[in-house]
C-alpha cells in the first residue's frame, strides 16, 4: 500500500489529521470542516489523509458545480462503497436512503431520516477498523445531499467514523455552524520557495511568482507550467485575481488539446456524474471518438474517479475553465448530445436539466419535464432540488396561468426547503399573476405567511393569512379556516387584540357541520379570556376532528399549544407525546422538535423536571442539528427555568439570553415569556424578590400578558410582591389568574388560587387557604406544587410559634426540593426547619438518576424497557455505537455492571 505524500508545509494539518485518525482507531468520531481559497491544498489533505487511513474503509466524494439541482446526487456518489449495508438499516432508514439513492420508490419522508441513515450505514461500514469519509468541493453539494451529511456529521459520537470536508472560500454555502474548523492559509515563505524550487526559473521570473501566489500550493505548481507553454515570458496580469490567473492558465492548457478533446471535455464538464459511458456516448453525438480524449488524459487533466467508470478533473478550476470559457453554441450542443444519450427512465431529471441548460426560449415540453423531476424531487425530500426545477420550468413556461402555478409549486418547495426569501420572491410573483384566482392567493398567501413568520414579521404574516383567507371565506371555508388557524401563532406573539380579532374571524365562518375545522374554532375561541364558559376538552376535539376526517398535524399542534393555556395539561401531554411517538416512527426529526416544546411544558407544570430536562435537551439537539433557529430560543429559555429551579444562575442566564434573542417588531421573541419567567423564578429562589418582582411584572403586561408563562408565574408573583410588602401589586394579576383557574375547573388550579389568598391574607384566614389548598393539591403528580405550599405553610407555622406543627410540612418539602435538586428552596426549608429545631442532616442530592446526563437519562429508560441499542439510536436520531457508549457510562453511576441489572436498577430509582 502506497503511504501518505509528504506535504510541503502543513506539518501541523498533517498532525490535525493524523489525530482524528488516531481517535477513530479508537473507537471515537470526528469532523473536520477545512476552509480556503481555491488551489490552497485542502483536496491535498484529503489525498494524504486517504492515503494515511491504512485500513479503516474510506469514501470520498466531490460537490460539483453546476446548475442543475438533482436531490442526493453528491451522497448517492459518496455512498457507493457502503451501499451494501443497506438491508442492515432499521426498515424506514432503509427504506429513506434507498428513495434518496434512486434505489427505490419515495414517499416524502422527513430528509433527517435519510441523515440518520446516513448516520448508521457509516456507523456499520466502520467496522472495527474505523471508516473515514472525505468530501470534497462540498460548497457545492447539492442540498439534500448536504443536509443529510452534516446532520449525520452533527450526531457522531463513538462510531470510529471521520468526517472531512473541503469547502471554498467564497463560492457557494456550506453552514457548518458548531462544528469545528481548520482555516487553510498560504504556505510561509519557506515552504512555498521550496515548493516552486521544483520548477527552474529565472530568479526574477521566479521572485515574482513567489510575491504573487501568496503561499498558493496550486499557484506555485501550475503558473510555471503555463510559463513554460507560453515561451517562459510573460503571465496574467496582476490586476486579476489569482484564481482567474489560474483559471486561464489551465483553459491554456485546454485550449491546445485537439478540437476533438476539447468536446470530450466539455461534455465532461457539462455532466456532473463523471459516468465515462454517458460522456463518450455524449462525445460521439458531436463526432468526437473514446480515443479523443488520451491527450487530455496524458496531460493530467483528467484522472481515473474514485467510483467504478467515471472520470475526474485534476482540479475543479479545469472544469471551470473547460466549461465558462467554451463559446456558447457549443455548450448548447453539448447539452443537447447529452440529453439524447440520457434516455433511460432513471435519468430522467438529468435529461431534463440537459434539456433546460439547451433551451433558448420558452419550451412547454421541456417545462413539463423539469415539472416532472420536481415532483420526484419532492418524493425523495428533494425540497430544494423541487423548488430550482419548478422555478426553471416556470421560466420556460410560455403561458400566463401555467407559470403562475409553477412558481406557485416553487414557492411551497423553496418554503419546504427553508429558503424564506426564495419563497417570499416566488410567491410574490405568483401572487400577481394569480390575482383573479381566489385559491391560488389563499395558496399563495400559507406560503408567504410562513416565510414572514419564521423570519420574525408576525405582523405581516397574520395580515396575509387574514387576507388569504378573506378571499376564499365564502367560496372554500375549510381553507379560509386553515389559514386563520394558522393566523393564530403570529397574533399570539402580537397581543390579545390581535389574537381575539383572529379568533373572532374563525369563529364567524360558515362552516359546515362535517368540516374537521368545527370543532377546532370553538376550542381554540377560548384562547380569548373575555369569551365566557368552559371550554371544550381537548380529547373531545380531537376525537370529534378525526370522526371528522382529521386535520394536519400543524393543527394539532397549534391545538397542543392552546389546550396548555387553557390548563389541559394532561390532555395536552397526551396528544403531544402520541404525535412525537408518530414522528420518532417515521424518522421526523426536523418536525419533532415543536412536538416536544409541548411535551416538555406539560413536564414543566408537573414539576417533572428530570423529564423535562431530558425532553429539552433532546429537543434542543435536534433543533440545532436541522438548523431550527427558532426553536433553539424556545428551548434555550425552557432549560433556563429548569436552571433556575436548581439556582444554576450562569446557565440560567446564559439560555435566558438566548430565548430573548430575536424579538420582533411589534413583538416578543419566541422564547421571552419563558426567559423571563426563568430569571424571575432564578431571582425568587435566590431571596431577590424585588427583581422577581420586576420581571416578572413584566409577563402581565402586553404583549405577553395572556401567554402561558403569564399566567403559570402568578403565584410567583403573588409570592414576591408579599415579600418585599408590596401585596397591593398582585391584586390585579391575581384577579386575572382567579378569572382563568375559573374556567380551568380542575383542583390542581384552585389550590393555588387558594395558596395566592394564603400569601395575601392578613389574620389567621390564612391557615384555613393553606389547608385547604394542601388538600386539593395532587401529591403525586404536580408533588412540586404541594411542596412549595407546604413550604409556606410551615413558615408561616412557624412563625406562629407552632414549631412542632411546622416540622412536617416542611419536611415534606424538603423531599421533594431535594429530589428535583432545587438547591434554593431545599436550602429555604432546611432552614426554616433549623429554626423549629430540627438538626440540619445536610443536603441529600436526587440520587443515582440525578447523576445521569438527560441522554444518559433517556437511554437508560428505554433500555430498561428491553428496547435494543439500534431500536433505542432510532427513537433517538443517534448511532447504535453511541448508545452503547452512554450505557457504558451509566452503569457506574446506578452502580450496576451490566444490562441484565438495568430493569431492577430503574425500577428502584423510579426512572
Amino acid at each position: 500500500m502506497v503511504g501518505p505524500v509528504e506535504l510541503c508545509g502543513r506539518e501541523a494539518e498533517v498532525a490535525a489529521v493524523a489525530d482524528l485518525l488516531a481517535a477513530a482507531r479508537r473507537g471515537d468520531s470526528a469532523v473536520l470542516v477545512l476552509r480556503g481559497e481555491p488551489g490552497i491544498g485542502k483536496t491535498a489533505l484529503l489525498d494524504h489523509a486517504a492515503a494515511a487511513a491504512g485500513d479503516m474503509r474510506t469514501v470520498r466524494g466531490t460537490g460539483v458545480e453546476f446548475e442543475a439541482e438533482l436531490p442526493y446526487s453528491g451522497l448517492h456518489l459518496l455512498l457507493r462503497p457502503a451501499l451494501g449495508g443497506l438491508p442492515a438499516l432499521p426498515a424506514p432508514q432503509r427504506a429513506a436512503l434507498e428513495a434518496a439513492c434512486g434505489l427505490g420508490a419515495g414517499d416524502g419522508a422527513d430528509p433527517m431520516l435519510v441523515g440518520l441513515a446516513v448516520l448508521s450505514l457509516l456507523t456499520d461500514y466502520a467496522g472495527t477498523d474505523g471508516a473515514l469519509c472525505l468530501i470534497d468541493d462540498a460548497q457545492w453539494l447539492d442540498r439534500a445531499s448536504r443536509d443529510a451529511l452534516l446532520f449525520a456529521a452533527r450526531r457522531l459520537r463513538a462510531e470510529g467514523v471521520v468526517m472531512l470536508f473541503a469547502v471554498r472560500d467564497g463560492e457557494g454555502a456550506f453552514p457548518a455552524a458548531g462544528l469545528p474548523e481548520l482555516r487553510l492559509a498560504g504556505l510561509s515563505p519557506e515552504a512555498a520557495a521550496a515548493l516552486l524550487d521544483r520548477s527552474p526559473l529565472a530568479p526574477a521570473l521566479r521572485y515574482r511568482l513567489l510575491a504573487e501566489a501568496g503561499g498558493n500550493p496550486l499557484a506555485l505548481l501550475e503558473l510555471p507550467v503555463a510559463l513554460a507553454a507560453e515561451g517562459g515570458g510573460t503571465f496574467a496580469p496582476r490586476a486579476l485575481p489569482l484564481t482567474d490567473r489560474l483559471r486561464l492558465a489551465f483553459h491554456g492548457q485546454v485550449s491546445r488539446m485537439p478540437e476533438a478533446c476539447q468536446s470530450v471535455l466539455l461534455a465532461a464538464a457539462a455532466e456532473e456524474s463523471g459516468e465515462v459511458g454517458v460522456i463518450l456516448r455524449a462525445a460521439a453525438e458531436l463526432g468526437a471518438t473514446a480515443d479523443a480524449l488520451a491527450p487530455a488524459e496524458r496531460a493530467g487533466l483528467v484522472l481515473r474517479g474514485n467510483a467504478e467508470g467515471t472520470i475526474r478533473f485534476r482540479h475543479p478550476l479545469v472544469r471551470a475553465a473547460v466549461y465558462q470559457r467554451a463559446p456558447l453554441g457549443r455548450r448548447l450542443a453539448v447539452h443537447r448530445a447529452l440529453a439524447a444519450v440520457l434516455d433511460a427512465p432513471e435519468h430522467a431529471d438529468r435529461r431534463a436539466w440537459h434539456l433546460a441548460a439547451a433551451a433558448t426560449g420558452a419550451d412547454d415540453e421541456v417545462a413539463a419535464a423539469l415539472e416532472r423531476a420536481a415532483v420526484r424531487a419532492r418524493e425523495r425530500s428533494g425540497h430544494k432540488a423541487a423548488a430550482a426545477a419548478y422555478e426553471q420550468a416556470a421560466r420556460l413556461t410560455a403561458g400566463p396561468g401555467a407559470r403562475a402555478r409553477r412558481e406557485a409549486l416553487a414557492a411551497e418547495a423553496a418554503l419546504e426547503a427553508g429558503d424564506l426569501e426564495r419563497a417570499r420572491a416566488l410567491g410574490a410573483s405568483a401572487s400577481r399573476r394569480l390575482e383573479p384566482d381566489p385559491a391560488g392567493t389563499a395558496r399563495i398567501a400559507a406560503v408567504r405567511a410562513h416565510a414572514d413568520f419564521w423570519q420574525g414579521s408576525y405582523a405581516a404574516a397574520r395580515r396575509t393569512l387574514l387576507d388569504g383567507a378573506a378571499h376564499v371565506r365564502d367560496t372554500d371555508p375549510d381553507r379560509a379556516a386553515a389559514l386563520l388557524v394558522q393566523a393564530v401563532h403570529p397574533s399570539w406573539y402580537l397581543g390579545e387584540r390581535a389574537l381575539a380579532e383572529t379568533l373572532d374571524r374563525l369563529t364567524a365562518l360558515p362552516l359546515d357541520g362535517t368540516s374537521p375545522f368545527a370543532p377546532v374554532a370553538p376550542f381554540l375561541a377560548h384562547l380569548d379570556r373575555d369569551r365566557a364558559g368552559r371550554p371544550p376538552s381537548l380529547d373531545g376535539t380531537v376525537e370529534a376532528v378525526r370522526r371528522r376526517g382529521g386535520v394536519p398535524d400543524q393543527v394539532l399542534m397549534i391545538l397542543c399549544g392552546a389546550a396548555l393555556a387553557l390548563g389541559q395539561d394532561a390532555g395536552a401531554h397526551a396528544l403531544a407525546t402520541a404525535l412525537a411517538a408518530e414522528q420518532r416512527a417515521r424518522g421526523g426529526a426536523g418536525r419533532l422538535p415543536t412536538v416536544l416544546f409541548f411535551v416538555a411544558e406539560g413536564e414543566v407544570f408537573t414539576g417533572r423536571h428530570l423529564d423535562a430536562l431530558a425532553t429539552a435537551s433532546e429537543a434542543l439537539g435536534l433543533a440545532r442539528d436541522t438548523g431550527q433557529r427558532q426553536w433553539t430560543g424556545q428551548f434555550g429559555s425552557v432549560l433556563a427555568y429548569l436552571d433556575a429551579a436548581r439556582g444554576r444562575e450562569a446557565d440560567c442566564r446564559r439560555n435566558a439570553e438566548d430565548g430573548l434573542a430575536g424579538a420582533a417588531v411589534g413583538g416578543v421573541s419566541p422564547g421571552a415569556p419563558w426567559a423571563h419567567w426563568s430569571l424571575g423564578l432564578l431571582d425568587l429562589g435566590l431571596g431577590r424578590a424585588e427583581s422577581a418582582l420586576a420581571r416578572f411584572e413584566r409577563l402581565t403586561r402586553e404583549p405577553m400578558r395572556h401567554h402561558i408563562c403569564a399566567t403559570r408565574s402568578t403565584p410567583d408573583l403573588v409570592e414576591s410582591a408579599v415579600r418585599v410588602g408590596a401585596p397591593e401589586r398582585a391584586h390585579e394579576p391575581l384577579e386575572r389568574f382567579e378569572r382563568w383557574a375559573g374556567s380551568v375547573r380542575l383542583p390542581w388550579a384552585d389550590a393555588l388560587v387558594l395558596r395566592c389568598r394564603g400569601l395575601l391574607a392578613a389574620d389567621d384566614r390564612a391557615e384555613a387557604f393553606y389547608t385547604d389548598a394542601l388538600r386539593l393539591h395532587d401529591r403525586d403528580d404536580r408533588a412540586l406544587e404541594y411542596a412549595r405550599t407546604a413550604l409556606l405553610y410551615g413558615e408561616w407555622l412557624r412563625r406562629a410559634r407552632r414549631k412542632a406543627e411546622a416540622r412536617g410540612r416542611l419536611q415534606d418539602a424538603l423531599d421533594v426540593f431535594d429530589r428535583l435538586g432545587m438547591r434554593p428552596w431545599a436550602e429555604r426549608a432546611r432552614g426554616e426547619l433549623t429554626a423549629t429545631g430540627v438538626r440540619d442532616r445536610g443536603a441529600r442530592t436526587g440520587g443515582a438518576a440525578a447523576a445521569l446526563t438527560p441522554q444518559e437519562l433517556q437511554i437508560v429508560r428505554l433500555a430498561a424497557r428491553g428496547l435494543s441499542n439500534r431500536d433505542i439510536a432510532a427513537r433517538l436520531f443517534l448511532s447504535h455505537r453511541t448508545v452503547g457508549y452512554h450505557l457504558y457510562k451509566a452503569y457506574p453511576k446506578l452502580g450496576i455492571a451490566s444490562r441484565g441489572e438495568l430493569k431492577d436498577a430503574a425500577g428502584r430509582l423510579g426512572l
